[in-house]
């Protein structure tokens, strides 16, 4: 194995914190990874990782040199990367987490068209609405909702979703049908969302004007995840919001009911984060300038 290849492996073993996970994320047996670290450290004569009975983790000498591969490796892939997009078409695998109901009914219907353009690209696609640490994972990029975490990641602002407040038939039925936020802070439900990033319940949200209000129901059920909080709505358990996209064929069959339309819901930001890095790799590229293009018609 030769130096650079080594200090690539050293660099996902650490960012991995494990010899198996970075010898197959890598495709390495992992005997060969072992000895190729091995030889690093007695090049430099010094030892890099502290292993243990869970987890590698590097020595003080070990963040150090870290660093510099890091340093060194970007450098390489924006040479390279330089190189080959001015030369070829984009290519390569592309590895992407979405929006588990974003996926279904807005993204993955549309990828035909995408994979017809750059039919070279080969797209993994995981769906889920947790947070995903895109390089101990090895994730190229993940769509998400809401404001920007504060993090080492690069977000771009892909599109602003409208959002609607909607309750089944049934729950009008039994409830009716709230005409004024002062309304519907008496004796309304919610079906009550605890965001899983911080752990707290959301207050429904609305805008009236220019001014942005917040009302905290009560509700028989407190749900994190977006799948469960539409069954939730759906079977009559509480008021909900969501972006109007995901709805639009429960409000045409009646199944689901727009409340207080002259009040919506903020619209709900959406953003493409990937790794900061300053070469973007060409199949990235295009596929967060295309992620851009389809959710600005959503």
């Amino acid at each position: 194995m030769d130096h650079l290849q080594a200090m690539r492996l050293f660099a996902r073993i650490v960012e991995l914190g494990s010899f198996t996970a970075a010898a197959s994320d890598l495709d390495l047996p992992r005997a060969t990874a072992t000895h190729a670290i091995r030889a690093l450290e007695a090049r430099l004569g010094t030892q890099l990782l502290q292993r243990t009975t869970r987890r590698v983790r590097p020595t003080r000498d070990g963040e150090a040199y870290y660093a510099h591969c890091r340093r060194l490796l970007a450098d390489v892939e924006e040479m390279e990367g330089s190189l080959r997009d001015a030369n070829r078409h984009p290519r390569g695998r592309l590895r992407v987490d979405l929006p588990t109901a974003l996926a279904r009914v807005v993204v993955i219907p549309a990828l035909p068209r995408f994979l017809a353009r750059h039919p070279e690209i080969e797209l993994e696609l995981s769906t889920s609405d947790r947070f995903v640490d895109l390089v101990r994972e090895g994730v190229d990029c993940v769509l998400r909702t809401g404001e920007l975490p504060d993090s080492g990641l690069v977000g771009r602002r892909v599109a602003l979703l409208p959002q609607v407040t909607v309750a089944s038939a049934a729950y009008v039925r039994r409830h009716g049908r709230p005409a004024s936020l002062a309304e519907l802070a008496r004796g309304h439900l919610a079906v009550n969302w605890k965001s899983p990033t911080h752990q707290r319940c959301e207050p429904l949200e609305f805008v009236v004007g220019r001014r942005r209000r917040e009302v905290t129901l009560p509700g028989p059920v407190t749900v994190s995840g977006v799948e469960a909080y539409f069954a939730c709505c759906e079977a009559g358990l509480g008021i909900a919001q969501f972006p109007r996209y995901r709805l639009a064929g429960c409000l045409a069959k009646g199944r689901l009911l727009e409340l207080l339309p002259d009040a919506p819901p903020p619209p709900l930001p959406l953003s493409v984060l990937y790794p900061a890095q300053r070469h973007l790799p060409l199949r990235l590229r295009v596929f967060v300038d295309w992620l851009a293009e389809l959710m600005g018609q959503v």
